[in-house]
């Protein structure tokens, strides 16, 4: 085996070890120790990226003396590792863009734990990308949660120990839904690796036995649907995303709940396979769920008084693509679903490390009627958020626009004028519902104040967190030019997600 097939392994390890090592350093430290572990799993996981499409097949990484079925394994290929490569590199931006808020939001004694959690949280994702084993997926799946809820009460103030208890009940119920459907996976097939329990799942429908087989199914996918935001289980996102410091923000909304995604799809394409996926008729209450949640998250974002509170409503219809492309189904349909995973997690970051500098120069506060100029007062704030405004839009050669370019095609592909139709509209509704809020917002922070008093006023930042720092700069530019990657050399990634699927199952 090459040494590269032991870097999943090590990429999980390595964060397990640097989150016991956080606790024991100073805030300095850990906050060091932690971007030198992001660097070397982004390492890690682009070398195994280039492996696998250069070699054009996946690899196995048995862990222990057990063989399958018995035992547990890591499973690499190049959808894999692309995964891992993107959710490592935004983390490491999220990072580095909220680090002047961490040392303001979190009190300094404990700043070293928010970093034991970021760790804890970024070996959890790389499990979910990497495990072929649906209980060990359980078990990552908890980690995620667990760390997610610390690093949103890791602000210490009434409204984050509020919605963190709020997540906590949320995801635990969505986390033992899954856990009920994984027992019944295994009830049902005598496995817990994926791909043995595809052979049991493959006799069984061939013996006509799919009614256990969609009961087991839906009772996971509501789990981690509820988990991942899907509608109509979508509420809890304003006070997570909105009460979060902006790290904790930027990747609990772009990289948590698309790794429960990844998970799901990892059930439905490798457990199951797309064989059978297809004629089942979950797929299609996921792609009605998919839609209904692209209309109503953008609806109840229009109404939000709050600039966080929009964008994380937004984060609801951004999930909905998602959730129809998975339904579609389909290489096209599972291509712009995972498309739209490394979009979002860009794009999502991005709004949620410079909303907060909006604020700063604006008393302080994240109310639209409050934020009327920012966008002059803090110029480079103004010209990310618009640029992350504009993708999430779908304006042309941002990434947003291929999103919703290629889920027309996969619908096309898919031949059935109604569906076409219907995917169409949406899309149509849900574009201008977007324009709607998003451009109001951009109109809105580059207005001029009504009262020049409150302009004069408002032009003075609080002092706090100067809002041109040069890590808020690094990572906010990494983050723009990754979207405009992913828009005007779309075809890159697309064809990288064609490979690792022809790979996946």
């Amino acid at each position: 085996m090459d040494f590269v097939c032991n870097f999943p392994l090590l990429s999980i390890l390595l964060c397990m070890i640097s989150c016991v090592l956080c606790t024991l350093i100073s805030p300095k430290q850990a906050r060091r120790l932690t971007f030198g572990t992001e660097i070397a799993v982004l390492a890690m996981s682009t070398a195994v990226l280039a492996f696998t499409l250069n070699t054009g097949k996946p690899f196995t990484y048995v862990l222990g003396e057990f063989p399958a079925p018995w035992g547990n394994e890591l499973r690499g290929g190049a959808l894999e590792a692309l995964m891992a490569t993107a959710f490592s590199a935004v983390l490491i931006c999220c990072v580095l863009g909220g680090q002047d808020y961490v040392r303001i939001d979190v009190d300094g004694s404990k700043q070293n734990l928010f970093y034991t959690l970021v760790n804890l949280m970024t070996s959890a994702l790389m499990a979910l990308v990497w495990t072929n084993d649906m209980f060990t997926g359980y078990v990552f799946v908890e980690i995620l949660t667990l760390s997610s809820c610390g690093l949103i009460a890791a602000r210490e103030t009434g409204r984050t120990t509020l919605a963190a208890v709020r997540y906590m009940v949320m995801n635990l119920l969505g986390s033992g839904l899954f856990l009920l459907g994984v027992v019944l996976m295994y009830a049902l097939t005598g496995h817990l690796l994926m791909v043995p329990a595809h052979e049991a799942i493959t006799e069984i429908a061939a013996e006509g036995g799919k009614v256990p087989l969609i009961f087991t199914l839906a009772v996971m996918t509501i789990g981690l649907g509820i988990k991942s935001g899907l509608f109509p289980s979508y509420f809890w996102m304003p006070d997570t995303y909105g009460s979060s410091t902006p790290t904790g923000a930027a990747i609990l909304s772009s990289l948590v709940s698309k790794g429960y995604i990844f998970l799901l799809l990892k059930i439905f394409l490798r457990v199951v396979g797309d064989e059978i996926w297809k004629d089942l008729p979950l797929r299609w209450v996921l792609a009605v769920l998919g839609m209904a949640g692209m209309v109503a998250g953008s609806v109840t974002a229009i109404r939000a008084r709050n600039i966080n509170r929009m964008a994380a409503y937004s984060s609801a219809a951004q999930i909905g693509y998602i959730y129809l492309g998975i339904g579609i189904g389909g290489t096209a349909g599972y291509t712009v679903a995972l498309f739209q995973i490394l979009v979002h997690a860009v794009t999502k970051s991005l709004l949620f490390i410079t909303t907060p500098r909006l604020a700063a120069v604006s008393g302080e506060s994240l109310l639209f009627e409050k934020l009327r100029g920012s966008g002059k007062r803090a110029k480079n704030a103004g010209v990310f958020f618009t640029a992350a405004a504009l993708s999430m839009v779908g304006i042309p050669f941002f990434a947003g626009f291929s999103v919703k370019l290629f889920m027309a095609v996969s619908a096309a592909e898919y031949g059935n004028p109604a569906v076409f139709a219907g995917v169409m509209a949406v899309l149509g509704i849900s574009s201008v519902l977007n324009a709607m809020y998003f451009i109001r917002t951009v109109v809105l922070i580059y207005a001029d104040r009504k009262d020049p008093a409150e302009t004069e006023a408002g032009s003075v930042t609080s002092g706090k967190v100067p809002c041109g720092s040069a890590t808020y700069y690094a990572a906010s530019v990494i983050l723009v030019l990754g979207n405009l990657f992913l828009g005007l050399f779309a075809p890159v990634s697309v064809n990288m997600i064609r490979q690792g699927l022809s790979m996946f199952q």
